[in-house]
């Protein structure tokens, strides 16, 4: 049997899947792992796919998308993000995942690398690992507010440095940096030319804080930005997101775009114009929702007297349980599920500095948060 290419052998597994996957085998257990709505999708948007159906709208479209998509998402863009594009910087993808692979895919070739955050979404190393680059991680520590060190990534920059990747609102912390960490991260990159990866899925979860977009601050085109419709609009089946480039590079997304994908199903881009021009009550509610059993699993936690960082973004929780993890948090979180049956992901899925603490969705109902923090053990 031929061998497969010698660089997919270092593509990490998802830490994340695992406990999700054993959980999956096991009977009443409180799923607090992974990064799925809990809320319906709202009918309009499932209406509009089932009519694109029924009117046998099931060809192919441009490779970037239907028109109307894109022209409302630049709408949407302009409105609500302070970006303002033409309809040839804007591709619509399956899912922020293909996005973020793209857009990796355009930047980096073998042995080039990038720049991630630590603790940061497992698919960012995953990504740059799939394409023979290298993964080069910044802390995100508890001692720097969870913000990246401008002077650490100084450190980093090396002769194949190429990238780097920027998540606010943050999965897993919950992080939504100021503009002025914005700005800071652009400057950084401008000094030593690198391009921006901004993944921006949670843009609508946020609490307090508000939600600014790095393409908002770029003075010079070096910003891609991936947005998703799968967190947003409780359809994270229909696999809908978006990337938005730099000026100048239509030929090259069409012929990319036709090589990976041709195009996001038809059905299913009519289902996305449904969400992004709709009625958003469905979204506020959501927020809402997230917010309520963020402040539950708060006050579940300081009455267990377990440390936390308070989310001010997205919709996860994440506590440090290193009094009980004991440098392996991995095998604790699956001796939890085995023991207690509550699912949650490990903090060193989504990288080093991760050890010690777990990320619990608060995606669920207050019933299954409540019955899994109860399961989390106090401090001695």
């Amino acid at each position: 049997m031929p061998s497969l290419a010698p660089h997919i052998a270092s593509v990490p597994a998802s830490g994340i899947r695992r406990i999700f996957e054993m959980a999956t085998t096991l009977d009443d257990v409180a799923m607090l792992v992974v990064g799925e709505p809990d809320v319906p999708v709202a009918r309009h948007i499932g209406d509009a796919a089932r009519r694109a159906w029924s009117e046998d709208r099931t060809n192919y479209t441009p490779n970037g998308g239907i028109a109307p998509l894109r022209e409302a998402l630049v709408a949407k863009l302009a409105r609500e993000n302070d970006v303002h594009v033409d309809l040839e910087q804007v591709w619509v993808t399956i899912g922020a995942s293909q996005g973020l692979h793209q857009a990796m895919g355009l930047l980096l070739a073998a042995g080039d690398e990038v720049l991630v955050p630590d603790p940061g979404y497992t698919t960012f190393t995953m990504n740059a690992r799939m394409l023979d680059a290298v993964p080069v991680p910044y802390t995100l520590s508890s001692e720097a507010g969870f913000v990246p060190d401008v002077a650490e990534l100084d450190g980093l920059v090396g002769e194949r440095t190429r990238a780097i990747i920027v998540n606010s609102p943050s999965n897993p912390l919950g992080v939504v940096y100021s503009e002025d960490v914005l700005q800071g991260l652009l400057d950084f990159a401008a000094r030593h030319d690198l391009w921006v990866i901004s993944d921006e899925v949670y843009e609508y979860f946020t609490y307090g804080p508000r939600h600014i977009s790095m393409a908002a601050l770029d003075r010079d085109d070096r910003v891609f930005s991936v947005f998703s419709l799968s967190k947003t609009y409780a359809m994270t089946g229909v696999r809908v997101g978006y990337l938005v480039t730099p000026k100048g590079l239509a030929d090259t997304m069409r012929t990319v775009q036709e090589a990976a994908i041709s195009c996001v199903a038809e059905p299913d881009q009519f289902a996305a114009l449904a969400a992004i021009v709709g009625d958003h009550q469905s979204v506020a509610d959501a927020r809402d929702h997230y917010r309520s059993n963020g402040e539950l699993a708060m006050r579940l936690l300081d009455a267990k007297g377990i440390r936390y960082l308070e989310p001010n973004g997205a919709f996860y929780l994440w506590v440090d349980v290193s009094h009980a993890s004991r440098g392996d948090v991995a095998t604790w979180c699956e001796r939890l599920l085995l023991t207690s049956r509550v699912a949650v992901a490990p903090g060193s899925a989504f990288g080093r500095s991760g050890e010690g603490w777990i990320r619990v969705t608060l995606a669920a109902t207050p019933e299954t948060l409540e019955r899994g923090i109860a399961a989390l053990p106090s401090p001695v």
